[in-house]
């Protein structure tokens, strides 16, 4: 990747350059690059149910 393909994201630590393309920032891209990631994602059907899950509680907290 070309440096345009990247930002500058800054925290605590320093400067770090994250993918322009991705929404996270300086401390998930650390983790990145020091963990191993497999790169596997929730099933979006996993999401709705959780999501689903959850929703009453929200309710109940916003009334």
């Amino acid at each position: 990747m070309a440096d345009k393909d990247f930002r500058i994201e800054k925290d605590s630590m320093g400067e770090l350059k994250v993918p322009a393309d991705k929404k996270w920032g300086a401390q998930t891209q650390r983790a990145v690059e020091n963990f191993q990631i497999s790169g596997y994602m929730m099933p979006e059907q996993y999401i709705k149910a959780l999501a689903l899950l959850k929703w009453p509680s929200h309710q109940l907290i916003l009334n």
